[in-house]
């Protein structure tokens, strides 16, 4: 694929601790890709690493990269992201998300990480949410 249409921008005034730029921008007559919350689900339906933070954010990563192809993107492509974790542990949360951070590697876009009480399917741990922009 060509050069991603997304500029990430760092804030250097704000707080390096955050392991994503805070902000992202696509130019004009840029094509947006909104995409469903990808889930940690089997081509079965069943869900996969049942009990497994880690693995069920790596599933997650998987589908999501599946669903950008058929959209014609890849994650260098995708503008921003939300991690809903179903946890009230922080280490459950950094768990899910070390996995997504180092699927998108230098390609660190504004990510909202959250803790929530349920997710939808059984068994269901992680879910991402993101969109994409690419040049049309």
């Amino acid at each position: 694929m060509s050069a991603s249409a997304v500029r990430l921008i760092r804030a250097e005034r704000l707080s390096g601790v955050a392991e994503y730029a805070y902000a992202a921008t696509a130019p004009a007559g840029t094509r947006f890709i909104f995409l469903a919350g990808a889930c940690p689900l089997a081509a079965d339906g069943s869900t996969v690493a049942v009990g497994d933070y880690a693995g069920q954010a790596a599933r997650c990563i998987e589908t999501l990269a599946e669903a950008l192809v058929a959209a014609g993107a890849e994650l260098a492509d995708v503008i921003s992201t939300r991690v809903l974790v179903a946890s009230t542990a922080q280490r459950d949360l950094v768990a899910a998300w070390e996995v997504v951070r180092d699927a998108f590697g230098d390609h660190d876009v504004p990510s909202t990480l959250m803790g929530v009480t349920v997710l939808g399917y059984d068994d269901q741990l992680v879910e991402i949410e993101a969109v994409a922009a690419v040049a049309d």
